[in-house]
């Protein structure tokens, strides 16, 4: 059975014991990528931040809280995993230092040293085997071909899956896929469900049906 780890949701990256750096990923695209593959006979691991929905009770969830902890589940699960699709939204940046305390008001500007968190995608594709595929997603603001492409081979992705903003907690999405080599495979748009399954038919077809893409 095909068994497919699935990142999905937001990360938090804590401030003070109450506040953190996140963004408003809301899961949903990872929720029905599960769903899809649920019903392409796959098994479904999904490594998931903080969300308010409900993934499908018959796949295996793994919840954490920040980049570091989603990375972790993530080497826990890939090395046993047929591929992976990383839909997942996590905090690129975590304050140097987490107060111990609330931080207090003092009536003067609050200056924050940030850090880039662990890049999970990257960490992944070194890690890859020969037999494996790694799906990235792209959400892109501005010249998102280009920022994409160099996204896909920087991370040795077999597909990126482009987006943009309006896709953030909406139920719809609006996305171009895109090979290893860069050439545009589809444009899909309409609800996150149909968009799934736009995502794992043409994953099947490529990857799973055939053994000889690496």
């Amino acid at each position: 059975m095909t068994h497919v780890l699935i990142t999905s949701g937001p990360t938090r990256e804590y401030l003070d014991p109450v506040r953190y750096l996140s963004n408003a990923s809301s899961g949903r695209m990872g929720c029905a990528l599960a769903e899809a593959a649920l019903e392409y006979g796959y098994r479904v691991t999904i490594v998931s931040g903080p969300v308010s929905i409900d993934y499908p009770r018959v796949a295996e969830l793994i919840r954490v809280e920040t980049t570091e902890e989603m990375l972790q589940a993530c080497l826990h699960v890939f090395p046993h995993s047929d591929g992976c699709i990383a839909a997942a939204a996590p905090c690129d940046y975590r304050p140097a230092v987490k107060a111990v305390e609330k931080i207090a008001k003092s009536g003067r500007p609050l200056e924050l040293l940030l850090y880039e968190t662990p890049d999970i995608l990257a960490t992944l594709a070194e890690q890859k085997r020969a037999d494996q595929w790694l799906v990235g997603f792209a959400l892109e603001t501005h010249d998102a071909h280009t920022r994409a492409i160099s996204k896909l081979q920087r991370k040795k992705c077999d597909l990126i899956i482009v987006n943009g903003p309006q896709a953030i907690s909406a139920s719809t999405n609006d996305v171009e896929i895109f090979d290893r080599q860069g050439v545009l495979l589809e444009r899909v748009s309409g609800s996150k469900q149909s968009v799934a399954h736009s995502i794992l038919h043409l994953l099947d077809q490529r990857f799973v049906q055939q053994k000889n893409f690496a």
